[in-house]
């Protein structure tokens, strides 16, 4: 019987790459898409050595629009099924958002909003058809949280992902499709070394990092128990549990107060853009 298949984005390194040893752990499949296609072949290679299982590997950038309908097409050219998507490649925006272009901010909802919807409108219907379907998007906590100064549209877009999410959950029950919503708060990842943020998230307290491993085995196992949201770790399903029942003007003094000494060095650090 042939083992199912599950399209990961994102998935050269960070929680991604751990999504992706954890689903080989699994037992499945994997079409592995990023940018990087020397580190999505070094990595089915050392997930072929280890679990035993076959990789697709599809170079791609997914801030151009017409890459879900390529790298869905990549898929089926071999003549698989995708049976799991996990939608996980991201990128952030350091400084207010007019420190930044329109073009930086139109890539970015491309890459972070806009493939995630149509890739799961892709891949969706075959789901049903074959009535079995897993569909993980990595969202974050910042979507269960007030909006922050810097990173604009960062928390806007990880809550459209988490009420994209919980829709899904609902639409997908009758057909065997299970969706869930991957919450995780400061990880352990190269993501903010490509930010330019490193310096200034590694000065916060131990006890706000996840590793990309327990995040990744917190995803899968949600996953498969279909729970619509997934928040990792006790400490981030505190802050979040907190921010539900605070009223709303102290949650955003909060964020404001934190915002302040998390944000202020790459906010103020960050250039005027150019329009385009």
């Amino acid at each position: 019987m042939r083992r199912h298949l599950v399209l990961i984005t994102g998935a050269s390194s960070g929680i991604g790459k751990a999504l992706a040893r954890e689903f080989a752990a699994n037992g499945w499949d994997l079409a592995l898409t990023a940018r990087r296609q020397d580190r999505l072949e070094a990595l089915a290679e050392e997930i072929k050595a280890q679990y035993g299982v076959d990789s697709l590997v599809i170079p791609a950038d997914l801030s151009k629009t017409t890459a879900p309908k390529k790298i869905v097409e990549a898929v089926e050219a071999t003549g698989r099924t995708i049976d799991g998507l996990v939608n996980n490649a991201g990128f952030g925006l350091p400084g207010t958002y007019t420190q930044t272009s329109w073009k930086q901010q139109a890539d970015f909802l491309q890459l972070m909003l806009g493939s995630y919807a149509e890739l799961v409108h892709r891949v969706m219907p075959g789901m049903q058809e074959r009535g079995y379907g897993r569909i993980l998007n990595v969202a974050s906590v910042a979507g269960l949280m007030p909006g922050s100064k810097g990173h604009t549209l960062y928390a806007a877009v990880k809550s459209a992902l988490i009420k994209f999410s919980q829709s899904l959950h609902f639409e997908g029950k009758e057909y065997g499709i299970h969706a869930t919503a991957l919450c995780p708060g400061f990880t352990y990842s190269e993501f903010h070394d490509v930010n330019e943020t490193r310096d200034l998230v590694s000065k916060m307290p131990s006890y706000w990092w996840l590793t990309a491993e327990q995040v990744a085995e917190a995803g899968y196992n949600a996953l498969q128990r279909n729970q619509p949201i997934c928040v990792p770790g006790l400490w981030y399903k505190f802050l979040t549990g907190l921010n539900q029942v605070l009223p709303t003007p102290v949650s955003m003094w909060m964020m404001e107060r934190s915002s302040g000494s998390v944000r202020r060095g790459e906010v103020d650090s960050a250039s005027p853009a150019a329009g385009d």
